[in-house]
């Protein structure tokens, strides 16, 4: 009688094999669904999702104005560039620069500059967007925090800013709707 228990105890697949595993499978599934909440959690929530996606009409934009429209809670510059500022931009293009960036390949169109409107050094806002705002040496944007100076393509040009202004991910809808995000 001892042979048969000890034959039924090695047998692949056996009853308690079956247990141990259906146990586990259990136990996984229970720790899933309790910490479920807590994962859900880390999602954005319902108002900043609804933010992810901005829709801008440029209609209105006149030739050589700036306007500001906010997404994901930080502010972005759009800047109706005259020719003037675009061929600043582009003569400047291959000049030795702390964070090197052709002008072409930060616009889609080259009347139209896209950046994020926050200082790369330590996330000030820069003044440039308002008519009386002080615009830096190269008439861009200027941050008087730590004086951090950008050209006409949101390009670094002098100061403690480590990189150029960010170009958010956007696309032109239409010639005059644009969507940022």
């Amino acid at each position: 009688m001892s042979d048969v228990l000890i034959n039924q105890q090695q047998e692949p697949g056996s009853r308690r094999d079956f247990l141990f595993y259906a146990t586990g499978a259990v136990a996984v599934v229970t720790t899933g669904a309790a910490i479920w909440p807590l994962i859900n959690s880390f999602n954005p929530s319902a108002d900043v999702a609804a933010l992810s996606v901005v829709n801008i009409d440029l209609d209105g934009v006149a030739p050589g104005s700036r306007i500001t429209v906010k997404w994901q809670g930080k502010p972005v510059f759009i800047d109706h560039r005259l020719e003037e500022r675009i061929e600043l931009a582009r003569a400047d293009d291959n000049l030795e620069m702390p964070d090197p960036e052709l002008d072409a390949d930060r616009v889609q169109r080259p009347e139209w500059l896209v950046v994020v409107g926050v200082c790369t050094h330590l996330g000030c806002i820069p003044l440039g967007q308002g008519s009386n705002d002080i615009t830096g040496e190269w008439q861009g944007w200027y941050c008087p925090c730590h004086g951090s100076h950008y050209d006409t393509s949101g390009r670094i040009r002098k100061g403690p800013a480590p990189r150029n202004l960010d170009v958010p991910p956007y696309q032109f809808v239409s010639d005059t709707l644009i969507k940022i995000g």
